[in-house]
């Protein structure tokens, strides 16, 4: 069975960091694009960041840019999503998708390609 598990979420400062996993089971990601997700409190479920499968093209939303940095590494089965300079508008639940098994699958920052999503980690940025 098809499996996204999401880790790393938080509660920090603003200006801290935090690294949130997203590891599958049941399938490899080597075939899939991945793409991790946000969704605050009354608000739409948006794109954060995500990477395409196996050439590892990535996107990002403007108001991550420079500050997100999305990974993988299909040897651990495991997506990563490093934040750095996080700030109080970037709390939120954070989900990881994945759309696939497609070779070179395109990344997206709309939800409508994924068809496996985990269960999200709640990340706090508070003083």
């Amino acid at each position: 069975q098809l499996q996204l598990v999401e880790s790393g979420g938080g509660l920090v400062q603003p200006g801290e960091s935090l690294r949130l996993s997203c590891a599958a089971s049941g399938f490899t990601l080597d075939y899939y694009a991945i793409g991790w997700f946000r969704q605050a409190p009354g608000k739409e479920r948006e794109g954060v960041s995500c990477i395409r499968a196996n050439g590892g093209r990535t996107k990002y939303a403007d108001s991550v840019k420079g500050r997100f940095t999305i990974s993988r590494d299909n040897a651990k089965n495991t997506v990563y999503l490093q934040m750095n300079n996080l700030k109080p508008e970037d709390t939120a639940v954070y989900y990881c998708a994945a759309h696939g098994p497609i070779y070179q699958a395109m990344c997206s920052m709309t939800k409508e390609p994924y068809g496996s999503w985990g269960q999200g980690t709640q990340v706090t940025v508070s003083s």
